[in-house]
C-alpha cells in the first residue's frame, strides 16, 4: 500500500498531498465526532487508500449513506475493488469541487458530514474556494466538516468558512497532523 501510495503521490503532489497513507490514530481522531447511530449521509473527500474510510465502514449503519469522493484514478480502483459489495457506499471519481452536481444525481439533500483528506496547502486557490463554499452550502445546520493538516497554516483560511472551529494535534502520523473540526453555524 506505502509503494502504491508513494508511486501516486509523485505522479500528483499537489492532489496527493502526502508520501505516506495517514495513521490508524489520526483515522480514529477523524471520526471521533461523528454519531453514526443518527447519520444518514457521510461524504469522505480524497479517500486516497481508504485509511479514514476504512473507519468510517467499520462504524456505519444501514441506513446511512457513504459517499466517496477520490480525483485519482487508481486510488478510485482501489475503492472500488474494496467497496463495491457494500450498497450504501458510494464511489465517484471526480473532483470535490462538484460535490452538489453527484448529491443531486443521488437525491440526497444535505450531508451530515464531510471528512477531508484533501491537502488544502496544495490545491490551487480556486479549487479550494470551490470547495469549502460548497462544502458549507451541502452541510446542515450544526452538520461537521472534519479535516486534517499538516500545519495550521491554513486554519484562518478554513475560518472564512467556518466560523466554529476546533483542533487537534495528532503526532503518532508520518508527519504529525491537525484534525481541525469546522461546525456549520
Amino acid at each position: 500500500m506505502w509503494l502504491k501510495f508513494l508511486i501516486e503521490y509523485f505522479k500528483s503532489p499537489r492532489t496527493v498531498g502526502a508520501v505516506a497513507p495517514s495513521s490508524g490514530k489520526l483515522a480514529e481522531k477523524m471520526s471521533d465526532d461523528i454519531d453514526f447511530e443518527n447519520a444518514k449521509c457521510i461524504v469522505e473527500y480524497g479517500p486516497g487508500t481508504g485509511v479514514f474510510t476504512e473507519k468510517l465502514v467499520e462504524n456505519l449503519k444501514n441506513h446511512t449513506i457513504l459517499i466517496l469522493v477520490e480525483y485519482n484514478e487508481e486510488f478510485c480502483k482501489q475503492l472500488e475493488e474494496k467497496y463495491s459489495d457494500y450498497g450504501n457506499v458510494l464511489i465517484v471519481n471526480d473532483s470535490a469541487e462538484n460535490i452538489d452536481k453527484h448529491l443531486k444525481k443521488y437525491n440526497v439533500r444535505e450531508v451530515d458530514y464531510v471528512v477531508s483528506g484533501l491537502p488544502f496547502a496544495s490545491l490551487p486557490k480556486s479549487m479550494s474556494n470551490k470547495i469549502l463554499k460548497n462544502t458549507k452550502n451541502i452541510l446542515k445546520k450544526d452538520g461537521l466538516f472534519i479535516t486534517f493538516q499538516y500545519t495550521l497554516l491554513k486554519k484562518g483560511y478554513i475560518a472564512s468558512y467556518f466560523e466554529d472551529i476546533s483542533f487537534e494535534r495528532v503526532i503518532l502520523n508520518i508527519p504529525p497532523a491537525y484534525v481541525l473540526k469546522c461546525q456549520n453555524t
